[in-house]
């Protein structure tokens, strides 16, 4: 195990060359994906639709195809679904990964190419594995196993046309070389299991036997593996059961109202933690400094990133720049045309680039996931930073949160009522409302304004709620599983209101 553990991470560490390179020439290697994505489909039936054999410069290309979002390709997708090929991308596809659909009940399909899972996803988690190794240069990472959150996959048959749709970590983990399968645990039955309930159980039981020295999943749902682990092997801390676990990949939500809970119940002074940005339509970015909470844009994957800044979002044909066009401290929405068909994308999700050259940024919320009832703009990035600072005044922990506004009634003025699920409920409520609202004062300008003096928004309501509240939720959602999401802020009520009806159940 010790020489294939030299020789594994010496071939991971010659791929930070590459990153190096492209860290370098980020605006050549990003012409270049363009240039390949544009020759690969012009002969589709949206290339021929949009003249792609024609186009010769970004210039062209922006004013020739229009922005698009999932309802704009939903009837090439739904297409591509039953068996028709040749729509959006000149390669067979198969797979379709379905979104947990955080800002409504409808379920979303993005197409996955084998172009894309193995030259972006999967290469995506080689550079997280890379990144990781050069830099923690003794890595043990190639002596055990790792644990790797997966949903569940589910076959469609349209006559003599088999789709797999599912979460995208269960297309991955399906479709991993046999080789792969020794770095990982539990077995492929157990982690694509349908039911969350009893995957939970026969996961934990699977893994606490094995010498894991990685993980990898979204915060929420690891935390749950976690506690159960301990549960059934009757440990105090994780590093009882794992003692050389080494690190730990997470991704999907913000890790900051989690992060003290990790720390005690891993109990591991020196476990590394290494964030990601791997979403269904792409991986996107890795950091790549340690103590840092700022991301590498990763360039080489076959994805041609546009940035729209978010005070034109709303724009009927917005503008979008280029990687050479971009300044730090400015909020953009993510726009990608991908090598599975995805033109000029709006992905939903916000940035802010920290640095360039290289291209490090934060991941600052989402343009559908906010608060702005009131004209007060609160992103996620504020809503998690502000809940840091409450926890951390108060020494609580929470689990899961969602908030929605409390509109203006009459002569009472609107609010925001949080739904919080502690893992460790706060000595006095009260005075965690007030630092949660003044931490928000002191983040968001927008915010203090519309409080100043309660004229446009009183106080803020936060409610506890009964654990398992949100578990419940998920369940009636029938979303239990490792890559679904809590919808954390929403301009309606919709969300909030579920939320009462379950804890009226419970």
């Amino acid at each position: 195990m010790a020489i294939l553990n030299s020789i594994a991470s010496w071939w991971m560490k010659k791929r930070m060359h590459q990153i190096e390179l492209f860290m370098k020439y980020p605006v050549d290697v990003q012409n270049e994906s363009l240039r390949k994505l544009i020759a690969s489909a012009k002969d589709t039936e949206w290339g021929k639709k949009y003249n792609y054999k024609n186009i010769n410069s970004l210039e062209q290309f922006k004013n020739t195809v229009p922005i698009q979002d999932y309802d704009s390709l939903k009837s090439f997708i739904d297409r591509m679904r039953k068996g028709e090929q040749n729509i959006l991308w000149n390669s067979d596809i198969k797979w379709f990964a379905k979104s947990s659909g955080t800002t409504n009940d409808k379920s979303k399909f993005i197409p996955v190419s084998e172009e894309s899972l193995e030259n972006c996803h999967y290469n995506g988690g080689r550079d997280m594995i890379a990144i990781h190794c050069s830099l923690n240069p003794e890595t043990q990472l190639f002596t055990g196993k790792n644990l790797a959150l997966a949903g569940s996959l589910v076959t469609d048959n349209f006559g003599s046309f088999e789709s797999q749709n599912g979460d995208l970590s269960a297309i991955m983990v399906n479709n991993l070389p046999i080789w792969a399968e020794f770095f990982r645990s539990p077995d492929i039955s157990i982690a694509l299991m349908e039911k969350w309930d009893e995957k939970l159980d026969k996961l934990a039981k699977a893994t606490m036997q094995e010498n894991m020295v990685s993980l990898a999943g979204v915060p929420s749902w690891m935390l749950l593996i976690m506690k159960r682990v301990l549960e059934e092997s009757g440990k105090n801390s994780i590093s009882e059961v794992w003692p050389n676990l080494e690190v730990y990949f997470h991704g999907g939500i913000s890790f900051n109202p989690y992060k003290e809970q990790f720390k005690t119940i891993f109990n591991k002074p020196d476990l590394n933690y290494l964030e990601l940005y791997n979403a269904t339509e792409g991986f996107f970015g890795i950091q790549d400094q340690q103590h840092s909470d700022e991301l590498l844009l990763m360039l080489d994957y076959g994805i041609y990133y546009e940035f729209l800044p978010l005070e034109n979002n709303d724009d009927e044909n917005p503008k979008t720049l280029s990687i050479a066009e971009v300044k730090t401290d400015v909020n953009y929405a993510l726009v990608i045309s991908t090598t599975a068909g995805l033109w000029r994308y709006k992905l939903g999700d916000t940035i802010k680039f920290t640095s360039l050259f290289p291209f490090r940024f934060k991941i600052t919320g989402r343009t559908k996931h906010y608060i702005n009832a009131f004209g007060e703009e609160v992103i996620m990035d504020n809503a998690d930073k502000a809940l840091v600072i409450a926890c951390e005044k108060s020494f609580a922990q929470i689990r899961e949160y969602t908030v929605a506004p409390v509109y203006m009634n009459g002569t009472d003025n609107g609010a925001h009522e949080w739904l919080i699920e502690f893992e460790v409920y706060p000595d006095d409520i009260e005075y965690f409302t007030e630092m949660l609202d003044n931490a928000l004062k002191s983040i968001n300008s927008d915010y203090e304004a519309k409080r100043y003096q309660n004229m446009i928004l009183k106080h803020p309501i936060v409610k506890s709620v009964p654990e398992g509240t949100f578990h419940k939720w998920f369940e009636s959602k029938n979303k239990l599983g490792g890559q679904h999401k809590v919808p954390r802020l929403s301009n309606e009520r919709k969300f909030a209101e579920e939320i009462h009806s379950i804890i009226k159940q419970l």
